[in-house]
């Protein structure tokens, strides 16, 4: 059993989390089709974009994880949906050219985003969001800096795509945590006209 499977199973880590509010934003403007999900833990965009009618693929090394997603896609009646895969991440083999969509929720994968943006359809999105380095205490998310973005990090990694929205910014959780994230919408085009979708507000929301 995987530290992960471990988090799951004992609930440190939410078993039905609510899907990024970003994603669920500009989800409207995006293409429809098959959807990646990286590091899906349990499900809380796999199933949200299910939902919304996408084939998703939810990738993640826990099985305890994909478990609860297989479970929270069965509640949703969308488990016809949603393909578990499960596997270890910095080796797995991405396909090319497949997915209209692939998001990446608070994992850091930046050394897999050749292979990922290459797993990306020809106007395929490319949604990220991970906690970012600060010099204020942020005890939300990973206990060393090593697993968390440094500034423009995550901007810079996805030049070679069209860049619809990126923010980093800190915000208070619930819980009464202070979280230093950054977010990343991105298309898979080139030219030197494009179409950028209404543009997100954090602020509004939690």
């Amino acid at each position: 059993m995987t530290t992960w499977d471990e988090r799951f199973e004992s609930g440190e880590y939410p078993t039905n989390p609510d899907p990024s509010p970003m994603l669920r934003a500009y989800l409207p403007d995006l293409p429809d089709g098959r959807a990646l999900d990286v590091a899906t833990g349990t499900g809380r965009n796999a199933v949200f974009l299910a939902t919304e009618g996408y084939t998703v693929d939810a990738l993640d090394q826990s099985r305890t994880g994909l478990r609860i997603t297989r479970e929270n896609a069965a509640d949703e009646g969308v488990a016809d949906r949603i393909q578990p895969i499960q596997a270890d991440i910095p080796t797995f083999e991405f396909p090319t050219d497949r997915y209209d969509l692939v998001t990446i929720s608070f994992y850091r994968a930046v050394d897999r985003f050749p292979d990922i943006k290459e797993a990306l359809a020809d106007g395929g999105y490319l949604f990220v969001e991970h906690h970012l380095r600060s010099t204020d205490p942020t005890p939300s998310g990973p206990s060393t800096d090593r697993y968390r973005f440094g500034a423009n990090e995550l901007l810079h990694a996805c030049l070679d795509l069209t860049v619809i929205h990126y923010d980093a910014t800190t915000e208070r959780r619930p819980e009464d945590k202070r979280r230093a994230s950054a977010r990343i919408l991105a298309r898979n085009s080139t030219g030197q006209k494009q179409q950028y979708p209404s543009r997100w507000d954090p602020s509004t929301e939690c």
